[in-house]
């Protein structure tokens, strides 16, 4: 493996996201907050975390739950103030733990003050700090955007502006301008905005949004039609990956992080193509320290539209694991490991099954999968305790997040209601939704999942099943998923030479039904067997002949099956090892 003998802080870490607004509230208005994240930084540590990562908690108008930052020197006040920030940013060095925020500069808020000024005039010296394009007119005369480009919040991706005349672009909200990365005046303040002034308060880092948009391509040429019924059609090819991309990356070392000893994480979306990724990561161009690769997590997306889902089978996971664990072998790249985010539908009910009586069994058998593979460990908020996807029947009222309340109500105007399109509608949200990982943190039975006081309830729905599924009633089980976890985090320390850093190699890719996997590093090697399905499975373990040990499993001791064969439980993983401390 490239690069085991310089094993930098992050490579080892084991990152825990929280979300700022879902995590814990203190004071009781019903909303997260930064003292909530203080006081739960024990729980963190011990769970074996090494890194927390918090999401946008930067001055918002909360359009988009704060990546719509208005300030990047203020907190927005109800999560707290910049003095809460510091204090959590000595909280967590004090238990030995690294804190990196959301780095979110492809775009702000509309009432930031960079784009007010930018909207004011034409002649504004802050004119250029945003992408703005005359209007095109169709044969009629109507007025049209410059392009065809679909915003990922569904409309065009162009809002018009009537003091100026002119159109600003928002691959997002159209409260969400995207920054001109072209002027060099809009990156300095970019620099010292949003990244000096956190670094020089002693954060570790960042997770970078968008971080491969930044660069458009210059011609603003329509996107090819893909889905005839819209106008706007998504448009990936012309902002993702674009030609100065890895000059402003550079850039942004060079000025910036090369200063500090800072890690960072970028959001690395339309990247399928693995010699691209490692533009991006190698390690001698110095341009990010690693990617979130979203190959897994869009699983079951449609093609056309995020929330048409679509039903896939193991093996295209298999196949993406495989792909991503080995192609940074021979390099001096880095990678990540991950299946959930604050952008997607929790992992045991995408990946697993989150019936009653296998939902804890297959909980623990991602823990065991997620923490056999090679890269730095992300964790998001609740995947500890198990956390499911929202109730089946919960209706789109129930629904915050903008992404999903406008591609509902785009495709009830586009099929006028039609009651089975709706329905497929539904369920695709159920799956994919944001919502499924934005609804409350589940801490104990109490009301509101003891994540809030407020008689009224959280800002957002509480999922129904809390009172089975919550931190106090596991802490103290050691049967427990969270108490799985704890175990498998420290295994996989004990065991980072080969766990961590080991290379990949995956057999009978092919299966439906099972997933088995090696790890090697020197004389050690690690086989990790996994039954993706509800009924028993026979697998055939590679190299038995050479004396694997039992070491860990979600059932408890090794039972059934003799020579190479082993018969697998209904969502049962085993680990066997061999050679070093077998």
């Amino acid at each position: 493996m490239a690069d085991n003998l310089d094993r930098v802080w992050w490579k080892d870490g084991v990152v825990y996201q929280i979300y700022p607004a879902s995590f814990k509230d203190s004071n009781g208005d019903g909303l997260g907050d930064i003292p909530g994240i203080i006081s739960k930084l024990d729980y963190i540590r011990d769970l074996g975390v090494d890194i927390i990562w918090v999401s946008p908690m930067f001055e918002s108008p909360q359009v988009d739950m704060g990546y719509d930052v208005s300030n990047y020197e203020e907190v927005y006040p109800p999560y707290g103030t910049v003095k809460d920030m510091e204090d959590l940013i000595e909280g967590c060095h004090k238990r030995g733990m690294r804190l990196i925020l959301d780095l979110v500069i492809n775009h702000t808020s509309d009432q930031h003050a960079w784009f007010k000024e930018s909207r004011s005039s034409k002649d504004n010296s802050k004119r250029d700090w945003y992408i703005w394009k005359p209007p095109r007119y169709a044969e009629d005369g109507t007025r049209v955007p410059p392009t065809n480009w679909r915003s990922y919040f569904s409309g065009s991706a162009w809002e018009y502006d009537e003091h100026t005349e002119e159109y600003y672009l928002h691959l997002f909200a159209k409260e969400m301008p995207d920054l001109n990365w072209e002027s060099e005046e809009c990156r300095k303040a970019i620099y010292d905005s949003a990244m000096r002034f956190w670094l020089d308060k002693g954060v570790d880092g960042f997770r970078v949004d968008c971080v491969n948009m930044y660069s458009k391509s210059t011609e603003f040429l329509d996107a090819p039609i893909v889905d005839k019924r819209f106008y706007e059609q998504p448009a990936w090819c012309h902002y993702a990956n674009g030609p100065r991309m890895h000059e402003f990356l550079r850039e942004m070392n060079e000025k910036v992080l090369n200063r500090y000893d800072a890690v960072t994480v970028g959001e690395l979306p339309h990247t399928p193509d693995p010699k691209k990724v490692l533009d991006y990561v190698g390690h001698k161009d110095k341009q990010l320290s690693m990617v979130f690769q979203f190959d897994i997590v869009d699983i079951g997306q449609g093609a056309t539209h995020k929330y048409h889902f679509e039903e896939w089978k193991l093996p295209v996971l298999k196949r993406i694991v495989d792909k991503w664990q080995r192609f940074i072998e021979g390099t001096d790249g880095w990678t990540t490991a991950f299946c959930e985010n604050h952008d997607q539908g929790r992992s045991i009910s995408r990946f697993a099954s989150d019936a009653p009586q296998y939902r804890v069994l297959s909980g623990k058998m991602l823990s065991l999968m997620m923490c056999s593979l090679t890269g730095t460990l992300f964790i998001y908020q609740g995947q500890e305790i198990g956390m499911i996807n929202v109730p089946k029947d919960w209706p789109i009222e129930y629904y915050k997040d903008i992404e999903s309340v406008n591609f509902y109500k785009v495709m009830a105007a586009k099929t006028n209601n039609d009651p089975d399109e709706m329905a497929y509608v539904m369920r695709s949200l159920q799956i994919l939704s944001r919502d499924n990982a934005r609804i409350p943190m589940q801490w104990d039975d109490s009301p509101y999942a003891g994540f809030t006081e407020r008689k009224e309830g959280a800002w957002a729905h509480v999922h129904d099943l809390y009172p089975e599924i919550n931190v106090a009633k596991q802490l103290d089980d050691p049967n427990s998923t969270l108490n799985f976890w704890r175990d498998m985090i420290r295994f996989r320390q004990q065991h980072s030479d080969v766990l961590v850093h080991g290379t990949f190699e995956a057999y009978d890719i092919e299966n439906e039904k099972t997933f088995v996997f090696v790890k090697r590093s020197g004389g050690k090697r690690v086989v990790v067997a996994l039954n993706f399905s509800s009924e028993e499975q026979e697998v055939v373990l590679p190299e038995y002949e050479k004396g694997l040990k039992f070491m860990v499993g979600n059932c408890g001791n090794e039972e059934g099956g003799e020579g190479e064969k082993r018969s697998l439980r209904p969502w049962e993983g085993r680990m066997y090892m061999a050679g070093g401390d077998a």
